[in-house]
């Protein structure tokens, strides 16, 4: 597919939370950018040449957030392989560029995408990538539930929220999947968060990610086990499934501290790991609830 970026310099204006959507495009770009890379994202490319941000504030990329934005990739096609004509929602998208990295994977894709984000991102969204038929967006919070008028569920409705359910309260968090669960019967939410350890060291000031910025305060991160007591209790929560990853990272030294990472004790595991969860809702109010492990998908 065809797909082009205006070239101007486009200047931005983001703070806050939205700011680092900035943060996560650098280093997909970078990635991409590598002959070695661990993600293929031309967009984002195209996306990060087209602004006007000094992106050395936010320090060196990591990637991490390529592999994370690969292991979404790898779980939507999973779903949109078996839901061809589904409806993706990308909750506080920013400036991901998902769509595009899973139309190139798919030929022929007839899913349909719906973006929700802040204003100040849906507007730098509508300068910067290209408008499609398939793509629709709506300019405000996913703790808004209104966008869910917008979705059609008839063919089913794959629901991420990367990079997000951090920065909310438990409660928001748990009300937002509820809902979701209530109004997309059969459908699945993905969402990541971190581990509880970067969430306490996080509260006072936010993570320094170099001299010149800090990432926001992260108020809400839990473990696995965690989460099957938080979501078991909600009404139209089939499965906790822990997801698949997408590809293995770069490097000896990363591969070696992943591989480390999954043998620790189950309690360090929790404290110190990060985790990647998918929610299968129910076709209707469920008679028990589980807890599998997915596996692992490609892209």
């Amino acid at each position: 597919m065809s797909v082009s970026v205006k070239p101007e310099k486009q200047s931005v204006d983001l703070t806050g939370i939205s700011e680092t959507a900035l943060l996560t495009l650098n280093s997909r770009a970078r990635e991409a950018r590598r002959a070695d890379g661990v993600i293929d994202d031309p967009m984002a490319i195209r996306l990060e040449d087209a602004m006007d941000v000094d992106f050395a504030k936010f320090g060196h990329t990591r990637q991490e957030i390529a592999l994370r934005a690969a292991s979404f990739d790898a779980n939507t096609r999973a779903y949109l392989e078996q839901h061809p004509k589904a409806t993706v929602v990308a909750l506080a998208e920013g400036l991901q560029t998902s769509f595009w990295r899973l139309d190139a994977a798919i030929p022929g894709g007839e899913f349909r995408w719906l973006t929700v984000d802040l204003p100040a991102v849906v507007e730098l969204r509508s300068r910067l990538l290209p408008m499609l038929p398939r793509i629709t967006m709506c300019a405000q919070s996913a703790l808004d539930y209104s966008w869910m008028d917008q979705v059609d569920p008839s063919n089913g409705v794959f629901i991420t929220a990367e990079g997000l359910l951090m920065y909310f309260q438990q409660a928001q968090v748990l009300g937002l999947i509820a809902e979701c669960a209530r109004r997309f019967p059969g459908g699945r939410m993905l969402f990541d968060l971190p581990p509880p350890l970067l969430v306490r060291l996080s509260q006072r000031r936010g993570l320094r990610a170099s001299k010149r910025y800090r990432v926001p305060p992260l108020p809400f991160g839990v473990s696995d086990t965690e989460l099957v007591t938080l979501l078991g209790p909600l009404p139209g929560v089939r499965a906790v499934q822990a997801a698949g990853r997408g590809p293995q990272g770069r490097g000896r030294v990363f591969r070696a501290r992943q591989s480390m990472g999954r043998r620790l004790p189950r309690r360090l595991r929790d404290w110190l790991n990060d985790s990647l969860t998918l929610v299968d809702f129910a076709d209707e109010l469920p008679d028990r609830f589980e807890i599998t492990r997915h596996a692992q998908p490609s892209i």
